[in-house]
């Protein structure tokens, strides 16, 4: 007989003690004793165990629907299911992530709380399994190998919605508003870790907008794969013991609650034997890991210093930067996203090997894929909001910095190459360098191009766009450019292309430049953009 304060549940194998303040039963229970495996930091948590409500609900509701669970029952499976999609059951589930590779225990885990609390509900004796059962009612027409693998895509897509989606967008909508504050600001780029052809820092923080959005639209397009779900598979994926429509009804009961469009999977095998679309939202969250790390090492370089690196942008002082070194701010918030996309990328690996280990009708190493997907969710959007709130709102250019590196920068020759040609540009370049002089002096004494001529040529502003100074062609040397808030005063303008005259109010001008180019009709303006307008090479011989 059980002692004061413990009931007997009992499964397939008999009977088992319970902690009579519990909802679990049996299979719970002896889940606890058998998997003592990362007790401390491998619980499943909100995302997953929301999942598991509302796939039990959606389930109840088809079977209602199909006439196999009778209206009574159903409402308390459902309402039972909805606590622990409220959350008010979460201390009913006490599992791990490593267990059966199935998610059995888990699945089980569900079925025993919702239906000991529908009796609860229904005032009957908690492990009289009447008038809920939790394999025959809660379970029913389904089996632990498509319920798992349907809670893995409602979590991961409720997640990546509710949580990464935000987080991303705000740090990328805090870098167009940088990039916008800063558009005017010319300062030296650098390829190879070396200095190279002007950009403006506006570009700079464009593009690491630009690819969050791009990293975060391929997180969309592998999300889309989610929606096919397991449920109507049951063990082998053939359906065994669930109704033909019951997937269908299921998916639909799902995409009513949720908003998310769900669909049965139609490969219903393949579903449960292969997490592939798991593989392959990993992999993406990964490229969005990249993009991150690109981004918070560009920061803490151009951060570098403030007196000895780089330092041509200052990050907020958050805390004091060393123990010993007083005054010292370092890139934290860089530096601890850096470490998060270090995590996800192992994560990800984790998920790969994982994905592989499908034998047969089965993946047996479910539980693993969703735990490490979750976490590189959970992750990437807290770095992302953390790095956007505590770093890139705070970001400002040093603009005394920048100018003196501008001006100094031997790859302005870079303009030069399209007027007296790229290995003439190398010679002042070099002789510069040797001999620590501006690149004016230098092309001064070297007697290959005057002083009127190199101050006009050398716009390290006019250099941030393509035209003339991409080293389109030798024609456009000789064409009318101007910058497009000071168009030329004429009547008459050269065509880039072919130095044809025509009248400036026919001319064809782009728009979206940063300068006026003209061109004498639409077959000129199409042979320039086909000879490499917008470039991203800066000469018109080899690179510098």
């Amino acid at each position: 007989m059980p002692t004061t304060g413990v009931r007997l549940e009992h499964d397939a194998l008999g009977d088992v003690p319970v902690d009579d303040s519990r909802l679990w039963g049996a299979q719970t229970q002896r889940s606890i004793a058998n998997f003592p495996i990362g007790v401390a930091r491998f619980r499943w948590g909100r995302p997953v165990i929301r999942a598991l409500g509302l796939v039990k609900q959606a389930c109840a509701r088809a079977n209602a629907g199909l006439g196999l669970l009778a209206a009574d029952q159903a409402a308390l499976v459902v309402r039972a299911a909805q606590e622990v999609v409220d959350g008010r059951l979460d201390a009913e589930f006490p599992l791990v992530v490593f267990q059966t590779g199935s998610g059995t225990q888990t699945n089980m885990n569900a079925n025993e709380v919702i239906a000991n609390r529908a009796m609860r509900l229904a005032r009957s004796e908690i492990d009289s399994h009447r008038p809920i059962h939790p394999n025959d009612d809660v379970n029913l027409g389904q089996s632990s190998n498509d319920v798992f693998p349907a809670v893995m895509h409602v979590a991961i897509v409720e997640e990546a919605r509710r949580d990464l989606y935000p987080a991303i967008e705000g740090l990328q909508a805090t870098l167009a508003a940088k990039a916008a504050a800063f558009s005017e600001i010319v300062m030296v780029g650098r390829t190879h870790l070396q200095d190279a052809a002007p950009v403006r820092l506006g570009q700079v923080l464009d593009s690491y907008a630009s690819q969050l959005g791009t990293a975060l639209c391929a997180v969309r397009a592998a999300e889309s794969a989610l929606h096919r779900l397991a449920l109507g598979a049951t063990a082998v994926g053939t359906g065994i013991n669930s109704h033909p429509a019951f997937g269908e009804r299921a998916a639909r009961e799902l995409a009513d609650a949720t908003g998310v469009p769900f669909v049965p999977a139609p490969d219903k095998f393949g579903a449960i034997s292969a997490h592939d679309d798991v593989v392959t939202f990993s992999a993406t969250l990964r490229t969005l890991a990249a993009a991150l790390m690109k981004i918070a090492n560009d920061v803490r370089l151009y951060a570098s210093g403030p007196r000895a690196g780089i330092g041509e942008l200052a990050i907020p002082a958050n805390e004091p930067g060393s123990s010993i070194m007083p005054g010292k701010v370092n890139p934290t918030q860089a530096e601890a996203v850096t470490m998060v996309v270090a995590q996800v990328y192992g994560n990800d690996l984790t998920v790969a090997f994982a994905g592989s280990q499908g034998h047969f009708q089965l993946n047996a190493m479910k539980p693993v894929i969703l735990h490490n997907v979750l976490e590189s969710l959970g992750l990437l959007a807290d770095a992302a909001r953390s790095f956007d709130e505590r770093c890139a709102r705070g970001l400002e250019p040093v603009r005394d910095r920048i100018a003196n590196h501008l001006a100094d920068s031997l790859m302005l020759a870079t303009a030069l190459n399209p007027h007296i040609g790229y290995e003439r540009a190398a010679t002042i370049a070099r002789k510069a360098h040797a001999d620590g002089t501006s690149l004016r002096d230098a092309a001064l004494a070297l007697g290959l191009v005057s002083a009127e001529d190199f101050d006009r040529w050398v716009d390290p502003r006019a250099m941030t766009g393509p035209g003339a100074f991409a080293g389109i062609g030798s024609n456009l040397g000789s064409s009318d450019m101007a910058r497009r808030n000071k168009p030329l005063d004429l009547e008459q303008v050269a065509c880039a292309v072919c130095l044809k005259d025509v009248p400036r109010s026919e001319a064809v001008v782009p728009e979206a430049l940063d300068y006026v180019v003209y061109f004498c009709g639409l077959d000129c303006l199409e042979t320039w953009k086909r000879q490499g307008a917008g470039s991203d090479e800066a000469s018109g011989g080899s690179p510098i």
